[in-house]
């Protein structure tokens, strides 16, 4: 069961307790690779939610596989949420962090989508237009290919979204002939 308040909180300390030792970019790449992680390995997802497997073979497992590449507070931290019987909160916990240290360095993370792959060049094109558009420092483009788009892109960023797909184009022409306005006219 998700449990985003839990998780905003642990972030929240992890956060503080990274400032208070200058390593806050360190911990932040630790967290962005554990939700890497998380996102790609669905048996580390089942290891970290399993009520039937213990805590010391959890932690043993979690020790040789993952906690080697990270930094020592991190592993320090991971290994506290494990002995707590916290683990499987740790996915959102990174989510959190993420979210946390992008709100602190005024990162805006956006979406963008498009019918078929863009290029490079027209990513940052579209990094430097938002970062016009909304006067922010830092924008972290994320691209998504969505074929049902047909053409044109979806861009999201702080909970809007600009819709300028083909796709959002014949949904409202067919509104239109579904409410055939010029029927009335005709007669």
């Amino acid at each position: 069961m998700p449990q985003p308040r839990l998780a905003g909180r642990y972030a929240k300390s992890l956060i503080d307790l990274s400032k208070e030792q200058n390593q806050l970019d360190l911990i932040h790449a630790d967290m962005v690779r554990l939700q890497m992680l998380c996102k790609e390995s669905k048996p580390l997802l089942n290891l970290l939610r399993s009520p039937v497997i213990k805590a010391d073979k959890k932690l043993t497992i979690l020790e040789q596989a993952i906690f080697a590449g990270f930094n020592q507070l991190t592993a320090a931290f991971m290994r506290l949420l494990v002995q707590k019987g916290r683990e499987s909160v740790l996915p959102e916990i990174a989510v959190a962090f993420i979210e946390q240290y992008n709100q602190i360095n005024d990162i805006h993370h956006v979406k963008l989508t498009t019918a078929t792959p863009v290029s490079d060049e027209i990513k940052s094109l579209f990094a430097q237009k938002v970062k016009e558009a909304i006067s922010v420092k830092k924008v972290e483009l994320e691209a998504q290919v969505n074929e049902s788009l047909i053409g044109g892109f979806q861009l999201e960023f702080d909970g809007n979204l600009v819709d300028a797909s083909i796709a959002r184009d014949l949904r409202d022409i067919r509104k239109h002939f579904e409410q055939n306005i010029y029927v009335s006219d005709i007669r």
